[in-house]
């Protein structure tokens, strides 16, 4: 198998799995929320908070303006704040409140029951260095974009 089509099948495999990631979060949220939404919380959680909503546009690919509506939304709901920047008065940061955690958290205790039956059946520690493959290809990719 060439390379173009060894990328473009593993691209395949994470999409399949991305959908279906988003479809049992979503069915785990509260009425009203979004698998968007929710993901832009366990970013914050996972990779630090004090984003600027430019850097979660292109974390996640999609449009600044889809994202400051994202924002908005999770603003109105008390998930987020939003402040000006203290280093750049023109720009604004992004931090998780508290009910923003405990709305994440919910979520994921919600999962539980799911992800304990994948981690019976699939090895935890078999998943540590895909992780870390996945991580890296998209840091990589992320380099390519920006060149």
């Amino acid at each position: 198998m060439d390379s173009c089509e060894t990328f473009l099948g593993f691209f395949a495999e994470v999409s399949a799995l991305d959908q279906m990631a988003r479809a049992l979060v979503e069915q785990r949220l509260p009425d009203g929320f979004q698998w968007s939404q929710f993901a832009v919380l366990n970013h914050l959680y996972l990779a630090g908070e004090g984003q600027t909503p430019v850097a979660l546009a292109r974390t996640f690919e999609v449009p600044k303006t889809s994202m400051t509506h994202t924002l908005i939304v999770l603003e109105k709901h008390g998930l987020v704040r939003i402040e000006p920047n203290p280093r750049d008065g023109r720009s604004k940061l992004v931090w998780l409140t508290p009910k923003g955690r405990t709305l994440r958290s919910v979520a994921v205790t919600a999962l539980a029951p799911e992800l304990a039956a994948l981690a019976a059946r699939v090895d935890g520690d078999a998943l540590a260095p895909l992780r870390a493959a996945i991580a890296h290809l998209r840091q990589v990719m992320e380099g390519l974009r920006a060149a």
